[in-house]
């Protein structure tokens, strides 16, 4: 059917623009923001802080960044992690969930949780995973949560029990579907063998990963830790975050679980989002097409020039990897990334890679504040991620749903804290312009 002669489209943008003067007219919050870029607040949490920036007089005073895990620092977190030689993530997702952090015994259980709930469905790769492959592993990610709430006897269950398993078993079973859909989008659109190892029992999540991803099963274990260090920094970060607030918007609707981390998904997937990071490798490329030595700060800062004047990359006049909504002086995440990936990158193809974004975010800040711009501006986590997962081997299209595999932690608290403390369905308000219409009959149309 040809619908070209119907005016559904050819007008899109003029039938669906609004007025920009109504938002300063009404005072609308665009974005949930106050006008000068605060979020505007919406709820309280016991889960996590996200601090960029002090109050002062009415004025944001940028601050040093600071993340914190139920009241524990990220970077506490992740230090002992790594003093004590072990794996970190595993024991962030138990404090994220339970509330406090977990002994040696009830972390031993909650491995064995996840361990138990790996394997898929009978018949669920080959039937859901497999058929139909797609060309987006978070799309492929978001259809099989939903997928899963059919082999689920009880999906609709809201007790504290089903909830509690239900998160553990997605934390368990969604690196596992983002490494077969993976393999399955290799086979179907590029003609790669399609490759399905089993898991090993009493691996960690990073380990998991890197074993099912790679043809050989093989990693080194530095790999292992500094992607453990990744997932741990991803697993959570305020609930104001796109991704959270629209697990929380969905669970206040008192819909299931399933439902609840599907909505989350899809919204981490969009490119203003945890799409980010391949925005960055995007920019990256970019400049090594155009910049002679891409370690000659000169030359780095002219063509970062020319991107901010819309003459490079995308056009947008954006510095991918630089700025946040929150953080000002420093994001702990990327000073985190940073930090480990400094030898994971030694002696590496990507060696010279990870200098260059060090050189962005040296200039970035000096060349934008040439311009006139007044407010603080520092790298995020995006800025060195993408680096760093393309260094441990990880093809581009994992890097969002890895995020995911990590975030489920974090949405799954912020659920549970929303169906025992919100219950009040999100409701916001929309402001009705423009004229009323009389009805016109259809012989006079």
């Amino acid at each position: 059917m040809d619908i070209t002669a119907l005016p559904l489209y050819q007008n899109f943008n003029d039938i669906n623009k609004v007025d920009p003067s109504y938002y300063s007219r009404y005072d609308i919050k665009r974005g949930l923001r106050n006008a000068d870029g605060t979020g505007v607040v919406v709820g309280v949490t016991n889960i996590s802080n996200v601090h960029g920036y002090l109050m002062s007089d009415e004025d944001k005073v940028p601050d040093r960044g600071r993340l914190s895990y139920r009241g524990y620092d990220i970077n506490d977190l992740v230090s002992a992690a790594v003093e004590e030689d072990r794996y970190g993530f595993e024991e962030v997702a138990y404090l994220l969930l339970s509330g406090n952090l977990p002994t040696t015994d009830e972390l031993a259980q909650f491995q064995r949780a996840i361990d138990d709930y790996r394997d898929l469905p009978d018949g669920f790769t080959a039937n859901y995973v497999m058929r139909p492959p797609t060309r987006d592993l978070m799309n492929a990610m978001s259809r099989a949560v939903l997928t899963l709430y059919a082999f689920d006897e009880q999906a609709e269950d809201r007790s504290p029990k089903h909830e509690v398993e239900t998160a553990i078993m997605l934390m368990s079973r969604l690196p596992r579907i983002m490494v077969l859909g993976y393999h399955a989008m290799r086979d179907k659109f590029y003609g790669d063998s399609m490759i399905i190892h089993h898991f090993t029992e009493g691996e960690k999540t990073a380990q998991t990963i890197l074993s099912m991803m790679r043809p050989d099963r093989k990693y080194t274990e530095l790999e292992a830790r500094v992607l453990d260090i990744m997932l741990m920094i991803h697993a959570e970060h305020g609930g104001g975050n796109n991704s959270t607030f629209t697990c929380r918007t969905l669970t206040s609707a008192d819909t299931d679980p399933y439902s609840a981390y599907a909505g989350a998904i899809g919204s981490l997937k969009g490119a203003r989002h945890g799409g980010a990071n391949n925005r960055v490798l995007g920019m990256v490329a970019d400049i090594k097409d155009h910049v002679a030595n891409i370690t000659d700060e000169g030359q780095v800062a002219d063509y970062l020039n020319k991107i901010m004047d819309k003459d490079g990359y995308d056009r947008t006049g954006l510095v991918y990897g630089m700025g946040h909504a929150v953080y000002t002086l420093s994001d702990p995440r990327a000073v985190i990334c940073h930090k480990y990936a400094k030898d994971l990158v030694k002696n590496t193809a990507y060696e010279d890679d990870f200098r260059l974004l060090e050189i962005i975010e040296a200039l970035t800040p000096q060349l934008m504040a040439e311009r006139g711009r007044k407010k603080a501006i520092c790298a995020n986590v995006d800025l060195y991620s993408g680096t760093v997962y393309a260094t441990l081997g990880i093809p581009e299209p994992m890097l969002t749903p890895i995020f995911a595999s990590a975030r489920i932690a974090g949405w799954a608290a912020h659920r549970f804290e929303e169906i025992v403390s919100g219950r009040r369905i999100m409701r916001p308000a929309y402001k009705k312009t423009g004229a009323s219409r009389d009805y016109v009959p259809m012989s006079d149309r």
